[in-house]
């Protein structure tokens, strides 16, 4: 699939689901909001980009702590949503741009900090993508990636990455923390530090956030109930489809 085609996979997916992710309980609420304001306290002249914004919820939460956030998208959609709920909020240091992450349309060294939570695994090219992320990071500036991570292991990496696409065909991959890290210095940024956290999905509203097929929705099912014990344990996997994930929180520096 070609990049532009990858990027209309995007939109479509992204286009009448965006208010949904405005509302979503996962998106919406999680602890390493606690981890970014605190990031960024003291630094009110800061200026940060929230790479892959999605309906805004980093933007939003670090916002009033510093100078001005530009909230940066593939989809036109999830953009209109950021701005109308910024202005609902009061927000006026929130800005939006719409463009793909392996394309930043920004000079060098034009942030402070760089937040990405959730977007990295619609990616079409991870390693340019943080490539862009330190040409535009300032010298010392910080970057924080919060994304759903694969085990690693082949077994259990082939089950998250199947059920990942037939719920949404706009994803390409969850990344190991391995693929991480060797991405991160591969293109120059040293890591600070990567911890991993669990995630619980409940399936009907995990569905239905992208409105998946029923098709596909059935394929995933059929996919848990088929799997071997191994599989089930390590995603917790419920008689309703319900699983936990891991997500992996890394932060790095220019």
């Amino acid at each position: 699939m070609s990049e532009k085609n990858h990027e209309q996979v995007v939109q479509r997916q992204f286009g009448e689901q965006a208010s949904a992710y405005l509302n979503s309980a996962v998106h919406a609420q999680g602890s390493e909001f606690a981890l970014l304001q605190a990031e960024v306290a003291g630094r009110d002249d800061a200026r940060v980009l929230d790479l892959g914004c999605g309906a805004g919820h980093v933007a939003f939460q670090v916002a009033p702590l510093v100078g001005e956030v530009v909230a940066y998208d593939l989809s036109g959609h999830m953009l209109d949503v950021v701005a109308s709920a910024a202005a609902e909020r009061g927000l006026g240091n929130v800005f939006t741009q719409q463009g793909a992450a392996e394309s930043l349309p920004f000079a060098d060294a034009s942030f402070d900090f760089v937040f990405s939570r959730y977007s990295a695994h619609h990616w079409s090219d991870l390693g340019v993508a943080l490539r862009e992320v330190r040409r535009v990071l300032k010298p010392g500036g910080v970057a924080a990636f919060i994304d759903v991570a694969s085990p690693g292991r082949p077994l259990l990496d082939t089950h998250l990455q199947a059920v990942e696409v037939l719920r949404d065909t706009s994803h390409v991959r969850n990344y190991s923390p391995a693929e991480w890290l060797r991405q991160m210095a591969e293109a120059g940024l040293q890591t600070r530090s990567h911890t991993r956290q669990r995630l619980r999905l409940e399936f009907s509203s995990w569905i239905e956030r992208m409105r998946t097929p029923s098709v596909f929705r059935d394929a995933i099912l059929a996919l848990q109930n088929a799997v071997g014990e191994e599989v089930r344990a390590y995603f917790e996997i419920d008689a309703d489809g319900s699983f936990s994930t891991d997500v992996l929180v890394l932060w790095a520096e220019r």
